[in-house]
């Protein structure tokens, strides 16, 4: 494609991921702007069998970079004017994409927009966050986010509307938005996290660019609820996903220690 508007990387490690990248590129596909959308797959060191058939840019990385590191080896590989990150679970509304970079275009002051994530029994994702303190992970994870109920409002900002467009801290990574040049500016995701506390790490950069972190609810995408991250305090022992998620943690409070 010469000169797409947009560049969506859709990155996969697994057997499961790629079944559902199909899904995922199926309705990127079938966008209202689908003939300016360039897509890319990104093996990250799985199975590639499903997706050969998909006419899609596909690129392989011959071991699992992790997610920062794996969307920035597909960033690489584009050419549009804005970037779209999507995860392989999620599936676009037909008008998503051109209402996320119409946004974009038409407030030069936002940095980086997500669309509104609607799990499969119609419970909206609060995929918009306050930017955590070390605590707040602690609460999220353990009993304790029952006593300190208001805590936990305050951070994951289960008091405001998910259905107004509005300025956030942070947006969680599974769909974001953003012009290419800005995320090249940036230096694409922070390649010390190899899952979790990119996307935040990400929006905080683009803060401190002056620019907007934007939740846009009149895009929509359709989200797997299963969390890689999900499990109490005692998965720390047994899921290897919530010990990466804590590690992330603590490089991420490192990174951000004297703000």
């Amino acid at each position: 494609m010469n000169n797409p508007l947009v560049s969506a990387i859709v990155l996969f490690h697994n057997p499961r991921s790629a079944e559902e990248a199909v899904n995922c590129i199926k309705a990127l596909k079938n966008q209202t702007i689908a003939d300016q959308i360039e897509i890319i797959a990104v093996n990250n060191g799985g199975d590639e069998n499903l997706l050969s058939a998909a006419d899609v840019k596909l690129i392989r990385s011959e071991k699992n970079l992790g997610y920062g590191a794996g969307n920035n080896f597909g960033a690489k590989h584009a050419t549009g004017e804005f970037i779209l990150i999507i995860n392989p679970d999620n599936r676009l509304e037909p008008n998503a994409v051109e209402v996320m970079t119409k946004f974009l275009q038409a407030n030069p002051d936002v940095g980086l927009v997500g669309p509104q994530l609607i799990f499969p029994n119609g419970t909206i994702r609060d995929s918009y966050r306050t930017f955590p303190e070390p605590l707040d992970i602690i609460i999220k994870r353990t009993p304790l986010r029952k006593i300190f109920k208001n805590r936990m409002i305050r951070y994951l900002q289960w008091d405001q509307d998910p259905n107004v467009t509005r300025d956030v801290d942070w947006l969680c990574g599974a769909c974001l938005c953003m012009k290419r040049m800005l995320f090249e500016e940036l230096g694409g995701f922070d390649e010390r996290f190899f899952l979790f506390f990119e996307d935040c790490d990400l929006c905080r950069r683009v803060w401190e660019k002056n620019l907007r972190v934007t939740y846009l609810p009149e895009a929509k995408a359709h989200d797997n609820e299963q969390r890689l991250s999900a499990g109490g305090v005692f998965s720390f022992f047994t899921k290897k996903t919530v010990r990466i998620h804590v590690a992330s943690a603590v490089k991420y409070f490192w990174k951000w220690r004297n703000m």
